[in-house]
C-alpha cells in the first residue's frame, strides 16, 4: 500500500479477506505497469526502499499481480496470500 500511496497519482484502495484459514492481502492503485521486483542478486542491505516486494515474497504462500481497472480508472492489483500455520 505505501507504494501505491508514494508512487502513483490518484486513488488507491486496499482489500483484507479472510476465507478458509487464508488471509489474502491486496493493493489497488492507478499505474497500470507491473510492480517492480528487484533481482535476486540485488543487495538491499544498505537500502531504504525497494524491499517491500522481497518482504511479501518471503513471507507469503503465494503472491501476484494483474493489471485491472476499477471505477473507470486502468491501474493494477497487487496481492499474496498468508496461511495460518
Amino acid at each position: 500500500m505505501s507504494n501505491a500511496v508514494r508512487h502513483t497519482k490518484g486513488p488507491a484502495a486496499l482489500r483484507v479477506r479472510w476465507a478458509d484459514g487464508v488471509l489474502r492481502i491486496g493493493a489497488w492503485d492507478t499505474d497500470p505497469e507491473p510492480p517492480w521486483f528487484p533481482s535476486e542478486s540485488a543487495d538491499l542491505g544498505e537500502e531504504e526502499d525497494g524491499r517491500g516486494l522481497g518482504l511479501v515474497q518471503a513471507c507469503s504462500q503465494v503472491w501476484g499481480w494483474q493489471p485491472l481497472a476499477r471505477f473507470g480508472n486502468r491501474g493494477k492489483f497487487v496481492w499474496c496470500e498468508l496461511a495460518t500455520a
